[in-house]
């Protein structure tokens, strides 16, 4: 008696991860960031302070800070191999994306510093054009704007405590298309059933916050712990079903979540020209327990509907090591560079296409040069290597093979300036 594999199971909006930071997090969000591999939170000293360590905004130079950064970044094509037949074997699409930010911070009122950041702190893109991963994730996208004003004040020479309002704005696409695949006969004859397909689009506001402390407890050391607060992003719109040919919509909602993260960093002038810093951040991926559509009207019957069935992600937290090095050349070359280990959220069981992660390898450079006293103009590059990733403990899953050559080349320039 034959088997079937259902191959339009439920699949994520959610992407990023497939050659990037754990699961769908982007760290790098300025020229600085970019260069010491995220590791610019107790030695941050530009305009994006108002986003790393918004506490140590207290003491910055006592005027205006304004910042703009672009970054392009390069997906590598991933490839999945399958150990049932090489009929399920596929190459994901390669993906070019621009990335702007922005950061200011304000004199000091009073001994408060205000500031402003407008990043992309999540999400990114991920594309399957064949056969058998085209019914996972043929098309998904997310975007995710997250504006964030803050205010920090200095607890005597040494402390500095600051917080933050987010508001989040994210813009999320669906596109899969599958069919019933039964198992392969001895012939090696693979018979199709269907055609089965979905199409939901959907924007959204969320809010949120954040918090920082930073410690200074001497002229050459700089502490500092900040926190950013979990954030569901639900999306709810109509979605487009063909269900063995009949095509119809219904109104759908989806949730998934942008994890808090945990930064704790400390910074040390080595010399007057040498800084160093080292940072550990914990990404709380235990928050995507699971991936579930809901319909209504309830259409929730895997028989008549697969695309209701939930999909498993317990995925666990993550940790991430980084070390950022500054090398003041002479008073107009800032040299940097850094790199960073970052572990996935994901376990191997539920590993599947719309975010095949695996263990990141981080290795960055980067330069800012001083034009004169009032504007820096910066540039930073980012070579992202993954682990090759497989799942073979259950030959009737959705992966039963291998994920390889994924990668990610980042490229970010910006500019600072003060009045």
């Amino acid at each position: 008696m034959k088997k079937t594999i259902c191959v339009v199971a439920s699949l994520g909006i959610i992407s990023g991860g497939t050659a990037w930071a754990s699961g769908y997090r982007i760290p790098e969000q300025s020229v600085d960031a970019t260069a010491k591999a995220s590791a610019n939170i107790a030695s941050a000293s530009r305009a994006d302070t108002a986003y790393y360590n918004p506490a140590k905004m207290t003491w910055m130079e006592d005027t205006w800070h304004i910042q703009g950064n672009l970054t392009y970044l390069y997906l590598s094509s991933v490839e999945y191999e399958d150990d049932r037949t090489p009929a399920f074997d596929s190459d994901s699409e390669k993906e070019h994306c621009l990335l702007p930010t922005g950061f200011i911070v304000s004199p000091s009122y009073g001994g408060a510093r205000f500031g402003l950041s407008i990043t992309e702190p999540f999400g990114l893109k991920k594309r399957w054009q064949e056969g058998y991963a085209k019914a996972f994730a043929e098309e998904f996208s997310l975007a995710v704007f997250d504006i964030n004003p803050t205010v920090s004040y200095g607890i005597g020479d040494m402390f500095s405590v600051a917080a933050g309002l987010r508001m989040i704005y994210s813009e999320a696409k669906v596109k899969s298309t599958g069919l019933y695949v039964p198992e392969r006969e001895d012939d090696g004859v693979v018979e199709l059933v269907g055609p089965f397909s979905r199409s939901m689009e959907d924007g959204t506001i969320e809010w949120g916050w954040n918090v920082a402390l930073a410690a200074k407890p001497n002229d050459r050391l700089d502490l500092a712990v900040t926190y950013r607060s979990n954030v569901d992003l639900e999306f709810e719109d109509n979605s487009y079903l063909n269900i063995m040919g009949n095509p119809f919509t219904v109104y759908g909602e989806v949730e998934v979540p942008a994890p808090a993260v945990l930064a704790v960093a400390v910074a040390y002038d080595v010399t007057d020209k040498l800084n160093i810093e080292l940072v550990w951040d914990r990404t709380f991926w235990s928050e995507y327990d699971a991936l579930e559509f809901n319909y209504a009207p309830p259409f929730n019957d895997p028989e008549s509907n697969p695309f209701a069935l939930p999909a498993a992600r317990d995925w666990d937290d993550a940790d991430t090591f980084r070390i950022g090095i500054t090398y003041k050349l002479n008073e107009k070359y800032t040299l940097m560079a850094g790199f960073a280990y970052d572990d996935d959220p994901i376990p191997t069981e539920n590993l599947e296409f719309s975010t095949p992660d695996s263990t990141g390898y981080i290795y960055t450079i980067g330069m800012q040069y001083a034009v004169n006293d009032k504007m820096d103009i910066g540039i930073a590059a980012l070579y992202d290597h993954k682990e090759t990733r497989s799942n073979t403990a259950d030959p009737e899953g959705i992966v039963f093979g291998e994920f390889s050559n994924a990668c990610a080349v980042l490229v970010t320039a910006g500019l600072n300036y003060r009045f």
